[in-house]
């Protein structure tokens, strides 16, 4: 008997898994290609906030990814959990994290292939490729902090993936107990998505778009009802990341201060920018210019009307095609938390950065692929070689240009110098680069982009006091690095870092001791905890005649914090044995000293001239200077004391 055959759903390239390997390894080796120069890459601006840090590294410091607000830089515990792991199998090694974003990025491609036929569009192939190639997901792929981007963007698309496959799954066998193990699947993945990066939680938004693409017409029961665990999901997490944007990273203040009108401005010069670096991906930078939102004119509203006057117009052709209003609505959509509604850190820089449109530029390449696509099959005339070609010809442009921009990440120095080439004016690029070239020794180089920040903004305090750090290190400029001490401190009296540093300066020059005391006690005041510092002011005290019973309160203070200091033990044993040269109490002090600093000849001398006062100690006493001398040949009081005690010897 002949079996009948059984029509499926989806194309037949999609049912042989056997077909789509080779598509899968050609993203895979496109992308390894293009971005091959990153895996030699070291870490940039804020990766070492994201790696795992040494107190999270242990099981313990994973539950605290989970549960600890604030101890990571952004609650993203499932983007953590990832960084968790991948220190576990290679530590520090930044080439493996590099390697994971190529291939999470590679995986994202192949989804995109996999969702344009489940979708039944043309272009599955073409458009995989370009988010593959494409230059403005270098900053995402070479940048391992926004392995953010790379890891929730694989989660998005399976979510949908298995959110599409639930649809189909309802209509065809509902009461199937199959059907929801695909909804739970999905509300899964759906979950993993916004714990890696809360942009996703437009998902659910997006998903109602694509289904009135698709049908026409939306229904509550059918299309909504089933999204709204999403919905609560998605308005909580959003919520919970502003408060931490604001509240932990910081984005609060002067600098966010936009009102709503400025703000939905703001909206529509964004959206178009992002399009715009799709459409001709050139000049892209690390750091773009900051827009003068303060003063609203004209030009200002020419980008929001236009995209206004676009979405109606599409709107009024939407019985003809839907499709353009629904990537136009997706691609907004997708890019709404960054648009400017809510505060984000990085808007203190800049309004716009690459990795903002990572997931929603997906909305416009896969449309664009399809057009391309159905333009191609309308000339049938054109042999297949010229088709491919032409495909051949852009994809290699976008993945020479991407190739090309991954050599800027290679580190910071190279970041911030590639980002002043195209964006001289950049505060944060010439800031950082004056810190990342006085890391290296290059100081001189160092203070003229410390210079150049503070002609852009000069009541910056870090940047004055970090100016200072440099002139330290340059012989001959200690007037200088004082004065900018001081107006980093007039600036920011709570940057106590600057006044720390400028007290043990001052503390090495005469004629400034009351001034280094204030600044000692100005700094215990935000930190009491700090031993070290309540040492130093009584090293500081012990230099005013009169003092030393106040000195010995800090130092034997200190001690309570920092209980093995050698040094502190040291000045303690000085103001005991200044009182009084038998006085035993300085013992213990001393023979720590030594202990911790054998080769610290001074402290053996005044051991040895404690110990004389015991006969019985004497033989010890003379290994000690013995020993002195051996340190410092030169040593004249040691060698002198030595000979008075042999010559006393019976």
């Amino acid at each position: 008997m002949a079996r009948r055959r059984v029509k499926s759903d989806n194309p037949p390239s999609s049912a042989k898994p056997s077909s789509s390997l080779p598509i899968w390894l050609g993203l895979l080796g496109m992308c390894l290609a293009a971005y091959y120069p990153a895996i030699s890459g070291g870490v940039l601006w804020d990766d070492p906030a994201h790696i795992t840090r040494a107190d999270l590294q242990s099981w313990a410091g994973l539950g605290r990814i989970w549960f600890e607000i604030g101890a990571t830089q952004q609650y993203y515990p499932v983007l953590h959990s990832a960084f968790w792991f991948e220190h576990r199998l290679w530590g520090d090694a930044v080439a493996g994290y590099h390697a994971v974003n190529i291939l999470l990025h590679a995986i994202s491609a192949g989804l995109i292939v996999v969702l344009v036929r489940k979708l039944k569009l043309k272009g599955g192939w073409l458009a995989g490729c370009i988010f593959a190639l494409h230059p403005v997901a270098v900053e995402s792929v070479a940048w391992i902090s926004e392995q953010k981007n790379t890891l929730s963007t694989a989660f998005y698309l399976l979510a949908l993936l298995a959110w599409l496959r639930f649809e189909a799954q309802r209509e065809s066998e509902p009461k199937s107990s199959g059907t929801w193990r695909t909804y739970i699947l999905a509300s899964l993945l759906f979950g993993l998505a916004v714990l890696s990066k809360t942009v996703t939680v437009t998902l659910p938004a997006a998903i109602l778009v694509l289904d009135w693409w698709r049908r026409g017409s939306l229904s509550w029961r059918r299309d909504v009802v089933p999204l709204l665990p999403w919905f609560v999901f998605a308005i909580a997490a959003g919520l919970m990341t502003a408060w931490v944007e604001r509240n932990i990273i910081g984005a609060e203040g002067e600098v966010f201060a936009l009102t709503l009108l400025q703000r939905c401005l703001l909206a529509g010069n964004v959206a178009w920018f992002y399009f715009g670096k799709l459409v001709w991906p050139i000049d892209l930078i690390f750091i773009y210019p900051r827009w003068d939102m303060e003063v609203t004119t004209v030009v200002h509203f020419i980008a929001p009307l236009t995209a206004i006057a676009g979405l109606v117009a599409l709107w009024f052709q939407r019985h003809r095609n839907r499709g353009p209003l629904a990537a136009a609505l997706l691609f907004g959509g997708t890019l709404f938390p960054a648009l400017g509604f809510f505060n984000v850190f990085p808007f203190q820089f800049s309004y716009v950065a690459d990795h903002f449109q990572y997931l929603a530029c997906i909305a416009i390449i896969v449309p664009v692929a399809a057009g391309l696509t159905l333009l191609a099959d309308r000339y049938p005339q054109l042999p297949v070689w010229s088709k491919r070609t032409a495909a051949g010809i852009l994809l290699s442009a976008l993945g020479f240009l991407s190739w090309q921009q991954t050599h800027e990440y290679r580190d910071n120095i190279t970041l911030y110098r590639a980002t002043l080439e195209k964006n001289p004016a950049s505060l944060m690029a010439t800031y950082n680069l004056g810190m990342e070239l006085a890391a290296i020794g290059e100081v001189e180089e160092a203070i003229t982009y410390y210079r150049k920040a503070l002609k852009m903004k000069p009541d910056y305090a870090e940047i004055h006091a970090n100016l200072a750090m440099a002139l330290m290190r340059n012989p001959g400029h200690e007037d200088q690095a004082i004065a900018a001490f001081r107006e980093a401190i007039r600036l920011k009296p709570e940057l106590w870092q600057a006044s720390l540093n400028l007290a043990n300066l001052l503390l090495t020059i005469p004629g400034h001791i009351e001034e280094v005391i204030q600044l000692y006690r100005a700094v215990l005041k935000f930190d009491p905890s700090r031993g070290e510092v309540r040492s130093s002011l009584g090293y500081a005290i012990m230099q005013v005649p009169g003092r030393e019973q106040e000195a010995l309160g800090h130092l034997e203070a200190a001690l309570k914090f920092i209980p093995d200091d050698w040094s502190t033990h040291y000045q303690i044993s000085r103001i005991l044995l200044n009182r009084r040269p038998d006085n035993f109490e300085a013992l213990v002090h001393l023979e720590l000293v030594v202990q911790s600093r054998p080769d610290f000849a001074v402290a053996r001398y005044h051991l040895a001239k404690l110990l004389l006062y015991r006969p019985t100690r004497r033989d010890e006493a003379i290994r000690h200077l013995q020993t002195a001398l051996l340190l410092e040949p030169s040593f004249e009081e040691a060698r002198s004391l030595l000979s008075q005690v042999q010559r006393r010897a019976p």
